[in-house]
């Protein structure tokens, strides 16, 4: 097993799952805001310190996803964040895509850009301590789109970032994300989900890049936010394992559901009834940013030296969802709060 296909199963190991913690200084601004916290470079950190150095890292978080800021950071304690990360046992990575812009030749949609000059960028980030990255593609639902032209060269995007990583010696989480915005229903979730899948394996496989050594990082199959038929956690969990079970190959070692608009419990809940019927070989976890997050942040913008109860509620939350790792997630434990 090569170096990259042992990182690959580490970062999703039985009951641990991915935190997103790279939002971009605009989202964290947005975020910080929200709770009446001023977002300067050191709060950032305070707040993200604060979860990387409690002890829910220890048992359910595989691996932290971080933003260019971040990486480069000193702690309290005078280590970088990636070796405060790895001393809790987990695995730094980083965001490396510039953002989504848009899509010359349709403009309502949108192209993931970062491919400049990412060779020599993952070179530094590999010194830096990052063994993972992250790279997402966002797709809308409509009735025209997405279009194929954002398909394939969102597809295309994807498969050349993830051959750089690997190149590098770094494992690509693959993110194509088909968003929850609009009136569609869950079946038209299924289909837009199989399509995007389904290109994009084409172009991974058409780059040459070891499927092992990769994390894929999907939506669940959702009905629109605004739309008038609602889903139960179990059809969403029915048609999510379809869905990877018909598009997905079996190489792929794990799959980390991003939680999009769920709320928090929302997301443990319907991951939880996808691994309750779980018979593929695929370990089914998340990576979740405001779904592990949000709640933290509510109780430490209270009290930004409070850090004891931010890091219960950070824990419990990953608890919460490392339970839902393996189908023994329940609503009663949802209110017992202890560590």
């Amino acid at each position: 097993m090569s170096e990259i296909e042992k990182i690959a199963k580490q970062m999703v190991a039985r009951g641990k799952g991915i935190l997103a913690a790279d939002e971009s200084t605009g989202t964290m601004t947005k975020r910080l805001s929200s709770v009446n916290v001023e977002s300067t470079s050191e709060n950032r950190l305070k707040f993200r310190e604060t979860l990387f150095s409690a002890e829910g890292m220890k048992n359910y978080i595989g691996g932290v996803i971080l933003y260019d800021e971040t990486i480069k950071q000193k702690t309290s304690s005078g280590k970088t964040v990636p070796e405060l990360i790895k001393s809790f046992g987990s695995i730094p990575g980083i965001k490396v895509d510039t953002g989504a812009k848009k899509l010359a030749g349709s403009p309502e949609e949108k192209i993931t850009e970062g491919l400049d000059g990412l060779r020599e960028r993952l070179i530094e980030y590999y010194r830096l301590g990052a063994r993972f990255t992250k790279w997402r593609a966002v797709y809308n639902v409509s009735e025209k789109y997405p279009s194929e032209l954002a398909i394939k060269s969102n597809a295309h995007a994807l498969a050349r970032y993830a051959s750089l990583v690997q190149e590098a010696k770094m494992v690509p989480i693959v993110e194509p994300e088909v968003l929850m915005d609009g009136e569609h229903n869950i079946n038209k979730c299924y289909e837009i989900t199989s399509k995007v899948l389904i290109e994009c394996y084409k172009e991974l496989n058409l780059h040459s890049v070891n499927l092992k050594g990769t994390i894929l990082k999907p939506n669940m199959i959702l009905p629109g936010n605004k739309s008038k038929e609602k889903s139960s956690a179990k059809e969403i969990a029915k048609m999510t394992l379809e869905c990877l079970k018909q598009n997905v190959p079996t190489e792929v070692p794990g799959i980390a559901f991003l939680s999009g608009g769920q709320t928090e419990v929302e997301a443990t809940q319907n991951l939880n009834e996808i691994n309750k019927i779980n018979d593929t070989n695929f370990i089914l976890s998340f990576s979740y940013g405001r779904a592990l997050q949000q709640s933290a942040l509510k109780n430490w913008a209270k009290n930004i030296k409070d850090t004891t109860n931010t890091q219960k509620i950070f824990n419990h939350r990953s608890k919460m969802n490392g339970l839902s790792t393996s189908a023994k997630w329940s609503k009663d434990l949802e209110s017992q709060i202890t560590a």
